[in-house]
């Protein structure tokens, strides 16, 4: 259609009128100096965007804002204060958000904001029976890796589908178990694998890592792990390196024959070349106090030459196992009723009381009295008690013979779960002090009341930032949350965990440096810590000032395959 001829008049006149008014305009800024002219260039530009980020801010919407804390992201660096914005399970934006909308906030002042911690060393593996995970989660772990110490379900694919029925709080991965694979192909005898032993015990641990596990664990302190020779651990061990897992180890020794066990872990771990954790780490032996030095230096001297070898340990100078492990490994041999036979047997047991004590006196230690009763089903009534103090109740003496007899009759009663006092505050502080050593518990899910386990189950976490941190300053927060975080994300490979930045999921725990203190103790352990305001685990509030919601927003958490 033509334009009428007044219209067209009359848009010649506007259009002059405006070319008049922008060459009166431009005639103006020539008229200025060069400086004036970018000072309002760049006036007029920072106004537009400053308008452009508020439209666009206003716009956004966000499942959750955590803002005014200081956000420590987990790579080591300085804090800073700035605010994130949670979208559907990951942390979609960090910046200045007080004009963003959110469906719901988190006021963070005065707190630090960190990555969730990830817990690589676990026992855990019945999660399914405890979904809430409540001591994890209390203590800021938003992640765990279970299966460790060579023990492990035997088929990951049906654990896993057992924890996506019921779902779970906490983000849960697994190693797949030396121990649970030699079992279930040889039993508990100490023979090496036939060729089609080995084959069958490759094709189990193959099939778990395809159907997500993280790696290969071995316990070989404990039976029948402790049987198998180098060469059987090599070649199972590749089987889960070839899928790109990981090597984890309990050593074989941890106290008079540690440096020994170090060296043949890193040995492992250059034939099949994969990474190697070394669980744990500690010196389990007051006649070895001080090693510590020497295994860290091993480690680094590993690492110079291209093996990819870290630690996990945790916070305390108890460990905590099974009494069975205080045994000669050929008393535990075969089925239980032959383990029975040798312990009823009066020469048998002679002989190995003689080793039991002869292994006390090369450690450093006289009898038992460093050995703690966590939890004996047998008679709950000795829990909490040490040896010494319950071979005086049952045996009527304290002498380490009446110890050595009471662990003979526990053991034949089904055997206890027990807490180890041997290790020393110096060594636990050089191994912390190493870059390399990320944070682990060792710990299983624990129930309220239930037995008189490890406080380490309540209160690691919360002890390296209350005790080691902010009172005897042995690391730094910002390297404290790192061990916790991304150190163990990237050797695990967990991508877009341990770490606070945009696209990774919205793991996060908020606490007050100030305050953030353990309560667990070793008579009286089941008790959170302090100084938590908030947990979340990808993007959902599931602990909020000590209180568990009872949300289930946990992950199935598997790592990419070469």
């Amino acid at each position: 259609m033509s334009m009428p001829a007044s219209a067209s008049a009359e848009t010649t006149s506007i259009n002059r009128r405006a070319m008049g008014r922008c060459s009166i305009s431009q005639l103006v800024l020539r008229s200025l100096s060069l400086s004036t002219r970018i000072a309002i260039a760049l006036a007029t530009a920072t106004v537009a965007a400053a308008s452009l980020a508020a439209q666009a801010q206003t716009r956004a919407t966000f499942d959750l804002i955590v803002s005014g804390g200081t956000v420590i992201d987990g790579t080591g660096t300085p804090g800073r204060k700035v605010d994130l914005g949670i979208r559907d399970g990951r942390i979609a934006q960090i910046g200045l958000l007080q004009n963003a909308a959110a469906k719901e906030r988190i006021n963070a002042t005065g707190l630090v904001v960190a990555p969730g911690f990830i817990d690589v060393h676990t026992h855990a593996d019945d999660v399914a029976d405890h979904p809430l995970a409540e001591n994890f989660l209390q203590m800021g772990v938003t992640t765990i890796v279970a299966g460790n110490c060579g023990s492990s379900a035997i088929d990951i694919s049906d654990a896993f589908d057992r924890i996506r029925a019921i779902g779970i709080s906490i983000n849960y991965a697994t190693l797949i178990g030396h121990n649970t694979v030699r079992a279930k192909v040889m039993g508990s005898q100490n023979v090496l694998p036939r060729a089609d032993d080995l084959r069958h015990m490759k094709s189990l641990v193959f099939k778990a890592m395809i159907d997500g596990a993280v790696g290969f664990s071995t316990g070989l302190q404990y039976i029948p792990g402790t049987y198998a020779k180098t060469n059987e651990i090599t070649e199972l061990a590749r089987v889960s390196g070839n899928e790109g897992g990981i090597y984890a180890t309990h050593m074989r020794n941890e106290g008079t024959a540690l440096e020994g066990a170090i060296k043949e872990s890193i040995n492992v771990a250059r034939l099949i070349e994969a990474p190697l954790e070394i669980s744990h780490l500690k010196v389990d032996s007051p006649a070895q106090w001080g090693a510590s030095a020497r295994a860290l230096q091993l480690i680094d001297d590993a690492r110079k030459r291209g093996i990819k070898v870290q630690a996990d340990q945790y916070a305390y100078t108890a460990g905590s196992s099974s009494l069975s492990i205080r045994f000669p490994a050929w008393v535990l041999e075969g089925t239980a009723d032959a383990v029975k036979k040798r312990l009823n047997d009066p020469l048998m047991w002679a002989k190995a009381k003689k080793e039991m004590q002869g292994l006390l006196d090369e450690r450093g230690f006289s009898d038992l009295s460093w050995a703690t009763i966590a939890t004996y089903r047998a008679d709950p009534s000795l829990n909490g008690l040490s040896m010494k103090d319950a071979a005086k109740k049952l045996k009527g003496s304290d002498t380490s013979d009446a110890q050595l007899e009471l662990a003979r009759d526990m053991q034949l009663a089904g055997g206890a779960s027990m807490v180890y006092h041997f290790m020393s505050d110096d060594d636990v502080a050089t191994i912390m002090r190493h870059p390399m050593v990320s944070i682990a518990s060792d710990a299983g899910i624990n129930v309220l009341g239930q037995g008189v386990p490890h406080p380490r189950g309540y209160g690691d976490n919360a002890r390296v930032l209350g005790k080691f941190v902010r009172e005897d300053r042995v690391i730094s927060l910002e390297e404290a949350i790192r061990k916790m975080t991304s150190l163990p994300a990237q050797f695990f490979g967990f991508p877009d965990r341990g770490v606070i930045r945009e696209k990774a999921f919205a793991d996060l725990v908020i606490f007050d440096p100030a305050k953030i203190a353990e309560t667990a103790t070793y008579a009286r352990p089941h008790s959170y810590p302090v100084g938590i305001a908030a947990v979340l685990v990808n993007g959902v509030v599931t602990v909020r000032n000590g209180t568990h919601t009872t949300a289930r927003a946990g992950q199935i958490v598997t790592k990419p395959r070469k």
